[in-house]
């Protein structure tokens, strides 16, 4: 019996990174969690091998080279990588953003995908049919106040996905980007605003049914498992109820 394909999800402890984890391993992928946090990413590996399917956890900080390069010596051929790690710090005027903020949002967003895609990418293209899905933001494709910092990083990755596909075309290796609008999880917003649970709120005020992490997943999940010689370049997914990134239909 051969052995199942690999997956690597990194960001896997919480939101679309742990929804795409469970699709993807209910698609009969063996997947591979990774996040900083341990515990969180343990559980979930338990509770997936807990379901019939095949999950092991590794703790990992994608911002630190070091520990990626050990990481990925552990594979030698590799099905998909799904480049989730990210997220949102502050909702400042470029006037009055905290640098630091800009900076920890390019590290984790831009620098991190390009650590754990260059670690990875040789045991990607030894599968003879490997997938890199790099989670991006409608944030990479157009501007809003207030998101600046998050708005440069996200363009750096959907920047780093356009011109990857361009440098490996010929290798038996797709780049998928998927670019996800307003989507309600546990923790984006509240992390955004550093815990403050009434401005996360807000976000979602009066919003119709926006996203929600198990939607995207699924997104991923299918672009993932289109015939080897299809390549969803860029799939962008909103809620019906926002029609850009400033322009959402709210109730009250």
């Amino acid at each position: 019996m051969a052995a199942s394909p690999i997956a690597v999800i990194t960001g896997a402890s919480s939101g679309i990174g742990a929804a795409t984890a469970r699709q993807l391993a209910a698609a009969g992928f063996r997947v591979v969690l990774t996040a900083r946090r341990k515990d969180r990413i343990e559980a979930l590996a338990a509770e997936i091998t807990e379901a019939g399917h095949e999950a092991t956890a590794y703790a990992l900080d994608v911002t630190d080279r070091a520990a990626v390069d050990e990481f990925a010596t552990a594979f030698r051929t590799l099905a998909v990588l799904v480049n989730n790690a990210g997220g949102a710090l502050g909702a400042d005027p470029v006037a009055t953003g905290d640098p630091a903020d800009w900076r920890q949002m390019y590290e984790t967003n831009v620098i991190g995908t390009l650590h754990v895609t260059q670690a990875l990418l040789p045991a990607l293209t030894a599968s003879g049919n490997g997938t890199v899905v790099i989670l991006s933001s409608t944030a990479g494709l157009s501007t809003y106040e207030g998101g600046g910092g998050y708005v440069a990083a996200k363009h750096g990755e959907h920047v780093l996905a356009e011109t990857l596909r361009l440098e490996i075309v010929g290798t038996p290796v797709r780049v998928i980007e998927v670019a996800p609008g307003m989507v309600k999880t546990e923790e984006f917003a509240t992390t955004r605003f550093r815990g403050d649970a009434e401005k996360a709120a807000k976000v979602y005020a009066g919003v119709d049914a926006p996203l929600t992490a198990d939607d995207v997943a699924d997104t991923i999940t299918w672009a993932i498992t289109r015939p080897s010689h299809v390549n969803i370049d860029l799939l962008v997914v909103r809620p019906r109820a926002q029609a850009s990134n400033s322009k959402v239909h709210r109730t009250a």
